[in-house]
Parts: C-alpha cells; structure tokens; sequence
C-alpha cells in the first residue's frame, strides 16, 4: 500500500514539504552574536526537537514536524529549512554520523546527536556558510554539549571546506545512507547498477504533485488508479483503501460504487474524510480485512489490491521508514499479499480486471507474487503492457524510482475469464 497521500489541508503547508532547500537558505545567513542568529536558532532547535523525538521516541516525521510547526513561532522559510532538516537529516543519518564519528573520542547522548546531525547536514548537503550553520546550531544547543558540538562542527567544517579532502567511505551503505540488508536487497533485486540508482534516487525529496481535484498524490500512484481502467458504472472493491488516494480516483472516473475496505477504523476513517472533502459519495467505506471481505463473491467488474508491502520503492517519500523497516518483513508481508490476492480473485465478476499493485521493488513482493498467482489461477489471462515508463517484469511492470523521478511501484493486471470457469481456487494453497 502506497504511504498516505492527502488532500490539501491547511494545517499542512506546501511550502513547508517542497522539495530541497536553496543552498544558502534565508534563515542559514546569519552571523554570530546577532539577532538573526537567535531568529536562526529557533529553526534549528525546532528540527532538533523533532530528530530526538523520531529517534528516542519513535515518532513518525510526517507527524511530528507538522506538529512541532504548529506550535512554533516561525516565517515560511524557517518553516521550510525545518522541514528540510528533518528530513534530510533523517534521510542521511548514517553517513553524516560517518563524517561526524571522525572527530567524537566517547558516545554522546542523543539530543547532542541531533545537534550535531543537524549541523553535518547544513554544511555537508546544503552547503550553508560554516559561520552561520555552525553559530546558529550551537545558538540552539543548551547545557554543557554546547562546547561539543561547537568543536566537532567547527572542525567538520574547516574539513568540508577543504575540495582537496574526499571522505573515504567503507561501503555503499555509508556512502548512500542505508542498513546494509537494503542496499543487498535492492542490488540483488534490480542488479547492482539498477539498485544504486534506485537508492541514490530515493535520497531527494519527493515532488509535489496534484490531481486536477486538488488532492496531493505520488504520479505513480495515479497512473496505477489509471491502469485500473474503470469505465462508467462498474463496481469496484478496493481491499486495501485508506487513505482512499485511489479509491477516489476511481469513483471520479465513473465507477458506480467503490467499496473501500481497510482493516483499521482509524485508516478507514481517512478515507471517509477523503471521499466528503471531494464530495464522491460513490465511495463507500467500510471497516473489514481484505483477507475475508463481506462482499458478494463474483459481482466486482474491478478488484484492486493495493497491498502491504515493505515500501522500498517510496522510501523517498518516508525518510525514517529505512531505518524501521527489517528484512523479516519482505517474506512476511509476500505471505499477507498472497492472502490478500486470494480473496480478491474471488471477487471478479466474468471478463472482471484484477489490479495489484505495492509500491517496492523486491522481486518476492512483483514476480514472485505473480508466478505464485500465475500457477494458482492459470485462467486469468494478462492484461496489455502499460508501456513507458513501465518496463516489463514477468506478467507485470516495474517502475524504479529512478525512472521518472516518482515512488517505485509495481503494478500486475489480470482478466478473468469472461464465462464460467472450473480453475482450482487460490484460497486452496
């Protein structure tokens, strides 16, 4: 399943999520000692606060920084260089501690961390002038760290200065920022070039991009409620729906109902909002598991599986989920796909389209899943090739980030055949 799309909300500005910052922000220009500095240090203590509470209290970056934005009292650009420093610092934190960790003889406790990270970041990504990210993130900084972190940035930035210097790197997963068992993962999965790029692609900032309603959503994620191709008054079941980003694509293209099934009340409940704010009361929420769906096997012209997934393809979009995510959960979660897949096929009405999509790139969640479904249910047949940027993986096709600058996804449709027929069920696995 996709990671939240949303609509516009107020309390969400678009400034504050655009993007990467300029390499010498408004609020990264002030000197030492001045009253700017101290303007400047709120923006960065702000960002501070939010790394400790991802790190020490496991809090989501998405929700945080909105949150913690709320209650500061800051102009668009800090609110901006907040948001950048969050998650870029989130997004890069392994090598920035490689960089940093050169010059610490002890362990430092985390909101020294934070700080500290905080200022790698501005002078090694953002390129900020070494006397304001390095005044104004100690300017942020209280208690006795305050010495530390001084030194160690003030050092960090007499070296990154230096174009002579090139930090060595022990491996990709320093260099790239990542655990070592998903840079493995990727570069067994899409070769070792094709993971690379992948990883390198996922370490910008997602784009910004809207619906001609006005509701932010990933373009791959739109492409994919495309290729679902619902055409005027057809039923369509949705077993994986919140927050309802696709779900209410296609009850805009025209289907006549789209029962939107989650398994959670409270992401049911984001779908429910999404379908009032667009005013589509085609879409029909409803608090069920996608395994065993209380809907009427047979009558659904358009099943779609938009499933759990591990979400190694939109990493981009969730700076801490590489850091949550372990490498249990790919088999675990093909397991929950498979399921998923059993009960939607028994929901295709003859001639009826199967969509399954996850927004990864492991080949056990896309063409494994596929020759699992291809030897379970022989009769449905593939539906054409969505052609560029799609490329062609089994029945399916992949899109890597690094394609067309948008979340990885991989998408597989499958029509049933139009009559009655006599395949084994899935379910009998």
């Amino acid at each position: 399943m996709t990671p939240p799309d949303r609509p516009r909300r107020s309390d969400q500005p678009r400034r504050a999520t655009k993007g990467r910052a300029s390499k010498t922000p408004t609020a990264g220009r002030e000197s030492a000692g001045t009253g700017r500095s101290r303007v400047g240090a709120a923006s960065r203590r702000v960002a501070i606060e939010a790394l400790i509470r991802i790190e020490r209290d496991g809090a989501f970056a998405n929700l945080i920084v909105p949150r913690l934005l709320d209650r500061a009292d800051l102009g668009d650009a800090d609110r901006h260089l907040v948001t950048e420093l969050v998650y870029g610092v989130t997004r890069l934190r392994r090598m920035l501690d490689h960089r940093l960790d050169a010059y610490l003889l002890r362990p430092v406790d985390t909101a020294t961390r934070a700080a500290l990270r905080v200022g790698a970041y501005q002078l090694i990504v953002l390129g900020t002038p070494p006397h304001a990210a390095v005044a104004a993130t100690v300017a942020a900084v209280s208690g006795r760290s305050r010495t530390l972190v001084n030194a160690v940035l003030r050092r960090l930035a007499a070296q990154t200065a230096d174009s002579q210097l090139h930090p060595a790197w022990p491996d990709e997963g320093t260099r790239l920022s990542y655990p070592d068992w998903v840079v493995e993962q990727l570069t067994a999965d899409l070769g070792e070039p094709g993971g690379l790029e992948a990883l390198e692609a996922m370490n910008h900032p997602a784009a910004v991009t809207e619906r001609s309603d006005g509701y932010v959503q990933d373009l791959a994620s739109q492409w994919v409620a495309d290729l679902v191709e619902v055409q005027a008054g057809q039923r369509v079941a949705d077993l994986c729906a919140a927050p309802g980003g696709k779900a209410t694509a296609m009850a805009a293209a025209g289907a006549g109902i789209v029962a939107a099934v989650d398994l959670r009340p409270a992401r049911v409940h984001l779908v429910e909002a999404n379908r009032g704010n667009l005013g589509l009361s085609r879409v029909l929420p409803m608090v069920a598991d996608g395994r065993h769906p209380p809907l009427r096997p047979g009558s659904f012209d358009r099943v779609l599986v938009d499933a759990p997934c591990s979400g190694l393809g939109a990493l981009r979009r969730r700076p801490d989920a590489r850091w949550r995510i372990e490498p249990e959960a790919v088999p675990r979660l093909a397991e929950l796909q498979r399921e998923l897949l059993a009960a939607a096929v028994e929901l295709l009405a003859p001639g009826g389209m199967l969509v399954y999509s996850v927004c990864t790139v492991t080949r056990a969640e896309t063409v494994e899943i596929d020759r699992w479904l291809a030897d379970k249910r022989p009769d449905l047949v593939a539906a054409p090739d969505p052609g560029q940027p799609w490329t062609i993986e089994g029945r399916g096709a992949l899109l890597a980030p690094q394609t067309a600058g948008t979340d990885g996804m991989y998408v597989l449709r499958l029509v049933a055949p139009a009559g009655d027929g006599s395949a084994v069920s899935v379910s009998e696995r």
